[in-house]
């Protein structure tokens, strides 16, 4: 990891601001970034305070009245040298995210291609922002919708997805002609700080202002509920979980602001008896099991057809019997570490809860200890049999564990899937075309993501990504979801020498 840290830049004390073009002296707290991965510290970040913040926002107001003014092409233009740089990155960049958070080296590398990804789709839509036509009711008038950039976005990210959530944000924002401030996750700062040395360039070398990309690193003592109170911020980006959205959603809401908000998730794979089984197993165990079951798109119930149920449990069981737990950057391993020991004991409360209200538990749920596991944050992947009205299945916890019930007919797996407060991203597996159209009609499956015969996780970009209900309804990525960070125009021309009156009121001067 040594030789990763100096591509990428990373010093033993490494300042928490920047304004995309210069690192900034700071006085805050000195945090250090420890891996779950083997407990051992890997570097140190000197914290920024709330003053730094005050300079920040009023840096960005700034930056923002000049980026506005750069045409849409150009600004994506920048975009796609960022995509360049990240592409020339990608290797150190996956590797400290692996290491960083504990996802496996093969998903911090998908992480970083994400990031790529929206870069190209972003490049395309700054030539797309786009408005309407319509007709006017009065003569010789006519009228259109236009969109124009929003201000200062504010982006704050999970641990989950250190770098990919931000370029979601950032890469759209940027070809909108909005400016963005990004406050990461506590636990995973060398990520971000990474990635504004590999942008840092493309800033300078193409004369892109101060404080178009910025990156703020503090607690939340220092940069919280100030950040969402904030009037100059209109938009606030929010990932995270559905307690602390709540609160960010009533902060931002008091003041009238906009919030895109991308909270829990508790997602479910309906197995049909026409299901491929083979397919949905594999779809299972990598949407349960992957990223140590700490996505907010990870398989966390199984709704299965009786008549399959003891075929496909037992498939399961054994699938994940063949698990490899390990070093995220070993190349044989197939699950990490949990983020934190906190997390861990998350994962024990719920193996212990889904007991203590009748469920079974059938394969894992233990923490591992020994040789490779010294840091605590290792656990066996867990499969438990359950009850959808379960108070622990109605719950998102964030660790490896799914639980498993049966249902007879189409009608009661679509009420069971539903039948809980998130609503992120969802899955049937069947070769029916009665059962799948169901599914993804209105009376199917309530989620903003819902698939047929693939898993629960792995959007892709070209899609707008989010849920509904408690999982905050904001849509993030692909599709239309750029307009989130422009404000809508409707605009009237009259083109004649008259002044017709609403209602035909007659005002003579």
């Amino acid at each position: 990891m040594l030789d990763v840290l100096d591509h990428l830049g990373i010093s033993e004390v490494n300042s928490g601001l920047s304004d995309g073009l210069t690192w900034k002296n700071t006085t805050g707290e000195i945090a250090s970034m420890i891996s779950p991965a083997d407990g051992r510290s890997i570097a140190r970040i000197q914290q920024a305070t709330g003053k730094d913040y005050e300079d920040t926002v009023k840096l960005a107001q700034e930056a923002f009245n000049t980026w506005r003014m750069v045409p849409a092409p150009k600004r994506g233009e920048i975009v796609r040298l960022i995509g360049n740089a990240l592409r020339i990155y990608k290797d150190d960049l996956g590797r400290l995210v692996s290491y960083e958070m504990g996802k496996i080296y093969q998903e911090g590398l998908g992480e970083v291609q994400e990031m790529i990804d929206i870069a190209d789709f972003a490049v395309g839509q700054s030539r797309q922002l786009y408005g309407l036509t319509m007709h006017s009711e009065r003569e010789r008038h006519r009228m259109y919708e236009q969109y124009h950039p929003l201000g200062i976005v504010g982006v704050v990210t999970s641990f989950n997805f250190p770098v990919a959530v931000w370029a979601w944000n950032a890469m759209l924002a940027l070809v909108a002609g909005d400016v963005v401030i990004w406050k990461p996750s506590s636990k995973v700062m060398l990520s971000a700080v990474a990635v504004h040395n590999i942008i840092k360039k493309v800033l300078i070398d193409n004369k892109v202002p101060a404080g178009v990309l910025n990156l703020i690193i503090a607690g939340s003592k220092e940069i919280g509920d100030n950040f969402f109170a904030d009037k100059r911020v209109p938009l606030i980006s929010f990932t995270g979980s559905t307690n602390v959205g709540r609160k960010v959603s009533r902060i931002v809401g008091e003041r009238l602001g906009r919030s895109l908000l991308e909270l829990g998730g508790n997602n479910a794979i309906i197995i049909t008896p026409s299901a491929n089984m083979d397919m949905a197993i594999r779809a299972t165990v990598f949407g349960a099991a992957g990223t140590a079951g700490q996505r907010c798109t990870t398989t966390r119930r199984l709704i299965i057809h009786e008549s399959v149920y003891d075929s496909f449990r037992d498939k399961l069981v054994k699938a994940y019997g063949q698990l490899r737990i390990g070093h995220p950057l070993h190349a044989t391993t197939h699950v990490g570490p949990l983020i934190s020991k906190a997390s861990v004991s998350d994962f024990e409360f719920a193996v212990k809860k889904v007991q203590q209200e009748g469920g079974r538990i059938l394969f894992g749920g233990t923490v591992l200890q020994g040789e490779g596991y010294e840091s605590g944050c290792y656990v066996a992947p867990c499969i438990a049999e359950a009850k959808g009205h379960y108070e622990i299945v109605q719950e998102e916890t964030f660790a490896p564990i799914v639980y498993l019930m049966k249902y007879t007919s189409v009608d009661e797996a679509i009420a069971i899937h539903n039948g809980v407060p998130q609503g992120l991203s969802s899955s049937i597996f069947t070769t029916n075309m009665l059962e799948a159209e169901q599914f993804l009609s209105h009376e199917g499956s309530d989620c903003g993501i819902a698939n047929v015969n693939i898993g629960t996780s792995g959007a892709e970009i070209g899609g707008a990504f989010g849920g509904e209900k408690e999982t905050g309804g904001g849509r993030e990525s692909g599709s239309d979801a750029w307009k989130v960070y422009m404000r809508r125009q409707t605009n009237t021309i009259n083109y004649s020498t008259n002044l017709p009156l609403a209602q035909g009121i007659k005002f003579d001067i």
